[in-house]
């Protein structure tokens, strides 16, 4: 069997070579292929990827120009696994590489992805929040089912590989295109360590830009749910003109509510704006799609 390990790599100095000699001692018994995507690390990530990739022949090493993010680096990794099976894990230590050998084995019984589990997670507590809101987002918008964690660390075969990477668009988010192709999938439950240096490139802007990247690219709920809040709100003023004509006709000295009134504008004027916002991020997003902005563009390439 071949193996393709997908790694991306952003200010992962202090843990990207003890990692990779890790994933070459640990997965011997497989046919091996490393690729390494620099996610425009602004540490010495690059020069030791770089001697690596010349050092280890099973090494690929792949720098972008700039950050793009991990999704994007990851689609990148994607596009160059050869394997029959590919494994994507992060470049912080906290999945030991000897458990990829789990979720290979329960691929091999026929999922097409499989994806780790933890028994207790060692991210600190702003990135377990963030996971916990993301896993109850995706259950409603991606229609997945929700006993599946969904963690960066899993095994796609490649035949689901060959699908996603067809995803050409500026704004990737594998669990997404996974779910959007297939639901044989399963979960093995794994080690999870502390980290062993540096601390986690996800900031609040980089978890929301993640989040806005599964709302507006891989579903159109939202726009349902502000379509109905828009037609209960249209209920709700047809009801009160009701009540304000019989309230007219039967106490006709009643003085008119300003504050009431006041209220009801900024209530539809704030629903309105946030519909529009909405709308714009769909069309924006378009808008870069069409004028064909890269998923990454390649500084340099070592194989």
């Amino acid at each position: 069997m071949k193996l393709s390990v997908c790694i991306p790599v952003y200010n992962g100095a202090e843990s990207i070579e003890k990692l990779v000699y890790s994933v070459i001692r640990e997965l011997r018994r497989y046919k091996l292929e490393i690729i390494l995507v620099n996610d425009g690390s602004s540490d010495a990530s690059e020069e030791i990827c770089e001697r690596l990739a010349r050092k280890n022949r099973p090494v690929t090493f792949i720098s972008l120009r700039r950050n793009f993010g991990e999704h994007n680096a990851v689609m990148c990794a994607l596009n160059y696994a050869g394997g029959d099976f590919a494994a994507i894990i992060d470049d912080d230590f906290q999945n030991p590489p000897g458990e990829i050998i789990k979720l290979v084995e329960e691929a091999a019984k026929g999922f097409d992805v499989v994806y780790s589990r933890y028994e207790k997670k060692r991210h600190h507590l702003f990135r377990n929040l963030g996971s916990r809101f993301n896993n109850i987002v995706s259950t409603w918008l991606l229609n997945k089912p929700k006993d599946l964690y969904l963690s960066s660390f899993k095994v796609i075969k490649q035949d689901v590989i060959r699908e996603i990477i067809k995803y050409k668009g500026p704004f990737p988010y594998i669990d997404g295109l996974i779910l959007r192709v297939t639901d044989n999938i399963s979960s093995v439950t794994v080690e999870h360590s502390d980290r062993q240096a540096g601390k986690s490139g996800y900031t609040l802007k980089k978890l929301i830009s993640l989040w806005l990247n599964m709302f507006i690219n891989f579903s159109i709920k939202p726009l349902r749910v502000f379509t109905g809040f828009g037609i209960a709100l249209s209920c709700l003023g047809f009801i009160l003109i009701i009540l304000a004509v019989i309230e007219k006709l039967f106490y006709p000295g009643t003085p008119v509510g300003w504050t009431f009134l006041v209220i009801v504008i900024l209530l539809f004027s704030g629903v309105q704006l946030t519909f529009l916002g909405l709308i714009g991020e769909y069309i924006g997003k378009q808008y870069l799609d069409i004028n064909k902005t890269p998923q990454w563009t390649i500084k340099k390439e070592i194989r």
